[in-house]
């Protein structure tokens, strides 16, 4: 069962949820819109390209790849994500590419520095975000040390849950829009790994899982297999 695209609503966080009416408006007055289909790179490792996107709709993983070739997923983003905005600023090639999971759509912006300098309390915001981008990549380097694999794949299943879960019944729904290869480079395993670990994580009556969806029916429990 394929994931439907997400609402085009802001994820609460997000940078674009932090902006005000009129610093949206400026924002896409500055920019275009732009849409993708899933499976489609948005940006790519190593690109000279300065452009930035707010995601509108839809979810897209951030990946980069290692000497060997393995793809490691850095992050799951979707409504009202800032993508990008690095090499806007510093003018160094992209550090990540950005692929669409489902068909997305979003805000692409040319010159963000000027769009900073006309509104300075984004600057601020902007920040904001990359510091919680920063936290965020500390505490997943501490899991990879401290967590077994089972303990990872139960955390990114709680985090999709948390941001993008639907109630069903006294289970929790996530459209996954992960395969497990992309799991198993979400949590620094290999794809056997994760296979192991969902199933241990089915055996326990926690969790079960389908075509491209996953069905939490004990999330108190699965936090308790996170820690």
């Amino acid at each position: 069962m394929s994931p439907s695209p997400s609402p085009s609503v802001s994820e609460p966080g997000e940078f674009l949820s932090l902006l005000t009416p009129e610093e949206t408006a400026g924002l896409r007055a500055a920019g275009r819109p732009r849409r993708w289909d899933r499976g489609t790179t948005l940006m790519a490792e190593g690109d000279a390209s300065d452009w930035v996107l707010v995601l509108t709709s839809g979810r897209v993983k951030i990946s980069s790849h290692t000497s060997s070739g393995t793809e490691v997923v850095l992050a799951v983003r979707g409504p009202g994500a800032l993508l990008g905005e690095f090499s806007a600023i510093d003018g160094l090639p992209r550090s990540a590419t950005v692929t669409a999971l489902e068909p997305v759509e979003g805000i692409a912006v040319r010159d963000f520095p000027a769009f900073l300098r006309e509104h300075g309390r984004v600057a601020v915001l902007l920040l904001q975000t990359v510091t919680g981008r920063v936290r965020d990549a500390d505490r997943k380097r501490i899991e990879y040390g401290a967590f077994d694999t089972a303990g990872r794949v139960a955390t990114r299943l709680l985090e999709l849950a948390e941001r993008y879960g639907e109630q069903a019944g006294g289970a929790v729904r996530v459209a996954l829009p992960l395969s497990q290869d992309e799991l198993a480079g979400w949590t620094g395993s290999s794809r056997e790994a994760v296979s192991k670990a969902l199933r241990s994580l089915r055996d326990r009556g926690l969790i079960e899982t389908g075509r491209r969806r996953v069905v939490i029916h004990d999330m108190e429990g699965l936090r308790r297999r996170a820690r």
